[in-house]
């Protein structure tokens, strides 16, 4: 009962609610924490490679440091080859706050990475990173604006009938233990939550984003990546 609760509230949190109605009386504690989300800087490609190396380890190092201190819950790189290098989640009082902390990085000094700041909400069901460091790969969907979205349309009855079907398939990926995470953004952008799914390979995770009937309308459009997360932090 306390996944489907919690699971309802994220989504229709994501498609249908401002931020400050998704907090009622009764339901599932939802934490605002700050994401980074890593993009390959404008010295990516033009930095030597032994320099490069060496610029990345004490990146390494930073990020063992932020989530030893708790500072950051989970960090880690995607697994493919596009212009986005990884994600960090910080436990952050403000997007200030953890814009500082990423600025900081050695990586991001060195502009091989540059970060673009957004709040997100979830859920506190992160665990410390088992030490030594231990990465395993789990696949990310950006959840964004699709052409079909409509201003106000979430009071069209068919588009409130498609969004208890779409809350239909996420419990029962949740039910599956194929869904471990999800939570909206809180800026109301292009991006508009994310998922994350423990299975076995990219194209079943596509194949999981598009059994979603405001997918399959294209109310929603998805981009999923592999992502290498510690070990220990997600269920």
């Amino acid at each position: 009962m306390k996944t489907r609760t919690l699971i309802t509230l994220l989504v229709g949190f994501l498609l249908l609610a401002p931020t400050a109605s998704a907090q009622k009386s009764g339901a599932p504690k939802l934490v605002q924490f700050q994401m980074a989300i890593l993009k390959k800087g404008a010295k990516w490609n033009t930095t030597e490679q032994p320099q490069k190396n060496s610029i990345l380890h004490q990146h390494l190092r930073n990020i063992v440091s932020l989530l030893q201190s708790g500072k950051a819950i989970i960090a880690g790189p995607f697994g493919d080859d596009t212009d986005l290098a990884g994600i960090f989640i910080f436990r952050a009082a403000s997007t200030e706050e953890a814009k500082t902390l990423v600025d900081a990085d050695p990586a991001v000094k060195a502009e091989l990475i540059t970060p673009e700041m957004h709040p997100w909400f979830s859920q506190d069901i992160f665990k410390k990173a088992a030490m030594p460091l231990r990465m395993s790969t789990v696949y990310l969907a950006f959840l964004k604006k699709g052409p079909n979205r409509k201003e106000g349309d979430d009071k069209n009855p068919q588009i409130q009938e498609l969004q208890k079907q779409h809350i239909a398939n996420i419990e029962r990926l949740a039910a599956e233990h194929k869904l471990v995470v999800a939570g909206p953004f809180g800026d109301d952008g292009e991006l508009r939550g994310i998922f994350v799914f423990r299975v076995d390979s990219l194209k079943e995770a596509q194949d999981l984003c598009a059994s979603d009937p405001m997918v399959k309308i294209d109310r929603l459009r998805v981009e999923v990546h592999p992502w290498q997360v510690p070990e220990g932090v997600l269920p």
